[in-house]
């Protein structure tokens, strides 16, 4: 996992690691940044070196090894040509899942405008699949996205940047069904459900994309493991432990729970 700390623990590097224990994977980690952040929003931002997030990388990726690599918050673009940099100098490239971070869930920015374009020249074209937020695809896309035709549209258009598959997450359209596109090559496919009414929604991005990694990372076929992911965020919400004055965090464990008990 690459990808910045969030010190609430509902996002980021803490989301990671507990998505992909909770799924029965094993999760290694190159941080990107610090961050100040509590469930109402990101006060402060600290990013890494970006030659000690490579060497991260490295270090980890010589010894462990990965199976799937997932990215978050990449923060600037002097991180992003370094995160492509080491994954491009591999012999065999790991499947790679891409959250383009772009936004926190309160509004505020954390990458920046030069990182953007570093990522869509640099890391986009080495994805397996990318997992875009409306804001974030429309960011990516230039273009709007007010309703389901125009996620089709923007899906396609993402496919154009060079990645093999998109995950557009639906949820900020208005209405009581939430649908997510993921788009291939091949196709669309269409994944709905009944919206989950909550403030507790903290760390779901970095929480699906890295559920589908972890998928992947398993040997599940794309589609197979997007639905398990969701299912999973899903769950999460449902059983969310009401911390937080903003946006609270979801019950990563709950997973742990269902199979227990299955």
């Amino acid at each position: 996992m690459v990808a910045g700390s969030d010190s609430g623990g509902g996002a980021g590097i803490q989301a990671d690691i507990k998505t992909i224990t909770a799924l029965g994977a094993y999760a290694a980690t190159a941080i990107t940044a610090l961050t100040a952040q509590d469930t109402t929003g990101v006060h402060g931002v600290l990013p890494v070196p970006a030659d000690f997030v490579r060497r991260q990388m490295a270090v980890v990726l010589d010894d462990i090894g990965a199976d799937a690599v997932k990215t978050g918050m990449l923060a600037d673009s002097a991180i992003v040509e370094a995160v492509a940099a080491e994954l491009a100098s591999r012999a065999r490239p790991a499947t790679l899942v891409v959250d383009p971070v772009l936004f926190a869930k309160s509004g505020g920015r954390l990458l920046t405008e030069d990182a953007i374009a570093a990522l869509k020249r640099s890391l986009l074209p080495m994805a397996t699949l990318i997992t875009p937020n409306l804001p974030e695809a429309e960011a990516l896309a230039g273009m709007a996205i007010p309703d389901l035709d125009a996620m089709r549209h923007a899906a396609a258009a993402l496919l154009t940047l060079g990645v093999p598959a998109v995950l557009l997450k639906g949820g900020h359209l208005p209405g009581d069904t939430i649908v997510d596109l993921l788009a291939t090559e091949a196709g669309m496919k269409e994944f709905t459900a009944p919206r989950i009414v909550s403030r507790h929604t903290h760390g779901t991005g970095c929480t699906l994309a890295s559920a589908v990694a972890a998928g992947l990372a398993q040997g599940m076929e794309l589609s197979a493991a997007v639905e398990r992911a969701r299912a999973y965020v899903r769950a999460a919400i449902v059983a969310a432990p009401g911390f937080g004055a903003g946006h609270g965090p979801l019950n990563h464990a709950v997973w742990v729970d269902i199979t227990r008990l299955s």
